[in-house]
């Protein structure tokens, strides 16, 4: 008799296969969760904000802060290179100015004055082209106007550099109006029913006013630093000045002296 085939022989292959397959499932599903839970103890790195993207989302308030931060850096560079020695008094000029009314040439001093661009130029200047045009005048009257010249370009060098501490003073304000208008969009977002996102608006509202805060009082110390810096320049420029004007008007007042003394000369014959 023909040998009869076990049919659960031919079972045993096919249930362990289905066994094989199940556990292999169970591993993959088992393997995917883990890929897609993070571990615990990795923290959560917070998205960083550059200086621009704070700027940029700090309000209206920070355009008025920006075009105050240029204009002030613009008058300090060119502060630096007009509130200086050689703008007010060179001693180039003063050799030559005083050689020149040594020999009473007039006319080479006031042309000489002409060409030059220093303060105590125009001083000479001014006062030589009012004795030129008044011969008769007397000498105290030529004085005054060497004074009333100095006087002027003083008050315009002071006058200039209290722009400065007008941008200090203005910062600060723009930088708190900006404060307000931050606290203001706060208080807002605290108040509304966004509920979860109204603590987002709400930090939105605190960062920018505190930006605003930042900017002005940045924008307002460092023009008030140089604002002391230039006034200490400027007055010493001034002191420059009155010595070289006195200097000048003691020479022509001298060679004055010495012309009343001589036989009478008209000073337009000197011109």
């Amino acid at each position: 008799m023909g040998c009869i085939a076990n049919p659960r022989a031919y079972d045993m292959p096919q249930v362990s296969m289905r066994r094989f397959f199940s556990l292999l499932v169970l591993f993959a599903s088992a393997a995917s969760g883990f890929a897609q839970a993070a571990p615990p103890d990795q923290p959560i790195l917070p998205r960083t904000t550059n200086i621009l993207e704070a700027m940029m989302a700090a309000g209206p308030v920070i355009v008025l802060l920006f075009l105050l931060s240029i204009f002030s850096v613009a008058m300090i560079v060119v502060y630096f290179f007009t509130i200086r020695r050689g703008a007010i008094v060179t001693s180039g000029y003063m050799a030559t100015a005083d050689a020149l009314l040594r020999k009473r040439d007039y006319l080479g001093l006031l042309a000489v004055s002409n060409r030059h661009g220093e303060a105590i130029a125009r001083v000479v200047q001014k006062t030589l082209d009012f004795m030129t045009k008044n011969p008769n005048a007397d000498f105290a009257q030529a004085r005054e106007i060497a004074e009333t010249e100095g006087t002027r370009v003083a008050t315009n060098l002071h006058n200039r550099v209290t722009y400065l501490a007008d941008i200090g003073t203005i910062g600060p304000l723009v930088g708190l109006f900006g404060t307000v208008i931050g606290i203001i969009h706060s208080f807002g977002a605290l108040g509304s029913d966004l509920g979860p996102s109204r603590y987002t608006l709400l930090s939105k509202g605190i960062s920018e006013a505190l930006i605003n805060t930042c900017g002005g009082l940045g924008i307002g110390i460092t023009a008030m630093i140089f604002y002391a810096f230039f006034r200490g320049r400027s007055q010493r420029l001034i002191s420059d000045l009155e010595s070289a004007s006195t200097h000048i008007v003691a020479l022509l007042s001298l060679q004055q002296t010495r012309r009343s003394e001589r036989a009478p000369v008209l000073l337009e014959d000197e011109f």
